[in-house]
């Protein structure tokens, strides 16, 4: 009994050992330096030297074609630390009465931008002057406020019921500034300080000039007020208040 049970067992030890051969021979020995499978959420690019190195804590994990925090060298321009631009740069100082104006009437008007509105009151303001001069009343009802244009509209009945006319060549504008703001309910104002060159000469019926001059460029100061209703959607301005400095 017991030398048929020392036979049966050296029998299935010799076939254990043959498996075992012929498994080594197909599947290699492991040394401890074997590639280990690839995991796509946690491979190193085997492209870059001592990645294995990289993730040591097994705390970050460096996405393909993506800088590590380490590497970025540039500060983002939206850095939290970094101080905003004062958005009235050029056109009011930082805690001024104007700088605050400015913000209410931003706070009203969201599409408001001081330069985009700037260049439609330089465009209204030469359009205006002309269409005064040749007595259009047409293009001015459009441009001015009720009262303003009334005013206009007196001034021209009374120089064509006189039978003057006014000779007006436009130059153009050396400045223009904001010299104030102002917002009430949901109306918004700027006042804006306009420095011109232009020639003008204003001629009797019988052709003489009576004030100007036909040939000579002068200087003309303004200060106009344009307003908005930001209830509406209609996003012209009107002159609602003129004055002339000089």
């Amino acid at each position: 009994m017991s030398e048929a049970f020392d036979l049966s067992t050296l029998f299935f030890l010799a076939i254990a050992v043959i498996i075992f051969l012929r498994l080594r021979g197909v599947l290699g020995k492991r040394t401890g330096n074997e590639r280990r499978p690839y995991d796509p959420y946690t491979s190193n690019d085997p492209a870059q030297p001592g990645a294995e190195n990289d993730n040591k804590d097994g705390n970050v994990i460096s996405m393909p074609g993506v800088p590590k925090i380490d590497d970025q060298v540039e500060p983002s321009p939206y850095d939290a630390d970094e101080p905003e631009e004062f958005i009235w740069k050029g056109f009011a100082e930082p805690g001024s009465p104007l700088a605050e104006n400015l913000d209410r009437v931003a706070d009203l008007d969201r599409t408001f931008n001081p330069h985009e509105f700037l260049g439609g009151a330089k465009s209204a303001y030469e359009l205006i002057v002309t269409a005064f001069a040749d007595g259009d009343r047409k293009i001015l009802k459009n441009l001015l406020s009720k009262d303003v244009f009334s005013g206009f509209d007196a001034a021209i009945s009374a120089r064509q019921k006189a039978g003057e006319t006014i000779e007006s060549s436009f130059v153009g504008i050396d400045r223009a500034t904001i010299l104030d703001a102002a917002a009430k309910g949901r109306t918004v104002s700027l006042t804006v300080k306009f420095v011109s060159e232009l020639i003008s000469a204003t001629r009797d019926a019988d052709g003489k000039v009576i004030d100007g001059d036909p040939k000579k460029v002068r200087e003309v100061v303004d200060i106009w007020t344009f307003m908005r209703d930001t209830s509406t959607r209609d996003p012209n301005w009107q002159l609602v208040a003129t004055e002339t400095a000089n």
